[in-house]
């Protein structure tokens, strides 16, 4: 019963729409430039970095899993680990936190992957 339970929960979660723009904290995304800006200041982001902050934020609220971030943001290219996808969201981090060591956004969950918050 707990098993069937908690699958009827899952299933039954609102499905997020994918957004063109979006902001949080002091950042503003523009997917259709693709531009960053935090606090007003244009950041620099890798084609690989905007892809994974998409991936969050059109999952935003949801536990993302390090390998179900591989296959949507690496799935062509060969011998890529797990591990790829912690320092791309360090970097994320460390470009759009206020502070990297403690994020409020990009979040990560012990265990699991990741989830964002905005």
């Amino acid at each position: 019963m707990a098993r069937v339970s908690a699958l009827l929960r899952r299933v039954g979660k609102e499905q997020l729409t994918p957004v063109l723009r979006f902001q949080f904290g002091g950042v503003s995304v523009d997917f259709s430039k693709p531009s960053v800006t935090r606090n007003g200041v244009a950041v620099s982001l890798a084609a690989k970095e905007m892809q994974l902050l998409r991936c969050l934020i059109d999952h935003r609220g949801q536990v993302l899993t390090r390998e179900w971030l591989l296959g949507q943001v690496w799935s062509q290219q060969p011998f890529i680990t797990p591990r790829t996808v912690d320092v791309h969201v360090a970097w994320l981090r460390q470009k759009l936190e206020e502070e990297a060591q403690t994020p409020k956004h990009i979040l990560t969950v012990r265990g699991e992957g990741y989830r964002f918050v905005g």
